[in-house]
């Protein structure tokens, strides 16, 4: 039996995975409690294999936020990195470096911050550990011992959350330089276990900030995927 297409659930996916994008400038006003509410417990409904759900999220607000900032911003200037999920530069393809590269410049030409100028750059990167100046900020935690398999699982989860941020009006930015911090974030909301993955700030974006303006483009389906009869 053949379905018809599209249905009647087709434009509103549309709308809200075409309309979700990072945001890198926010107002301060908080989301409301039963909001944020709702929105994680609509991201607990993501797959996971054999229902593991091995994510644990950690959500700071009002002073601890305004700690756990400052407490990012030193780790950062005394180069005291720690990286539970290894990163290189090395594990991007040319192709991939590439979309990068292309994206960087459209990001710092909307801060007006020159390619060669890599004491703004520097200054930026350091200042996005203030969240952007979003109210509120999730970390998402994997636990056990599977490695990529389960931080699947937990990117699963997250793409789930960034929907559903979007699904109710609020606006967002998984920050992967949150995460070269593990454990300073872990020190400062007294956490003992689980591989920080990402850090997402959220929190409604300011309309007006040029930054927001920067809108990533996405490959031809033909470039990333293959359709085998």
């Amino acid at each position: 039996m053949s379905w018809p297409f599209p249905t009647e659930l087709s434009s509103c996916a549309e709308k809200l995975i075409r309309g979700r994008h990072a945001s890198r400038a926010f107002r301060p006003e908080p989301v409301p409690e039963e909001t944020m509410r709702r929105i994680f417990s609509l991201a607990g409904a993501a797959p996971s294999n054999s229902n593991a759900q091995p994510w644990q999220v950690e959500v700071v607000s009002g002073a601890a936020r305004e700690r756990l900032a400052g407490a990012l911003q030193t780790a950062h200037a005394e180069r005291r990195t720690s990286v539970d999920v290894p990163y290189a530069e090395q594990m991007y393809a040319p192709v991939h470096q590439a979309r990068r590269a292309a994206f960087g410049a459209e990001l710092y030409g909307a801060l007006s911050i020159a390619p060669d100028d890599h004491a703004a750059r520097a200054a930026y990167d350091a200042e996005s550990l203030r969240f952007y100046g979003a109210p509120h900020v999730a970390f998402l935690f994997v636990h056990g011992d599977g490695e990529a398999r389960l931080a699947a699982d937990v990117g699963a989860y997250m793409q789930t959350l960034l929907l559903a941020m979007t699904a109710y009006g609020v606006d967002s930015c998984p920050q992967g330089l949150l995460s070269f911090y593990a454990d300073t974030v872990r020190a400062e909301l007294g956490i003992t276990g689980g591989k920080l993955l990402v850090g997402i700030s959220f929190g409604y974006a300011d309309e007006t900030a040029p930054v927001n303006r920067v809108k990533t483009e996405r490959v031809p389906l033909e470039s990333s995927t293959a359709f085998h009869d």
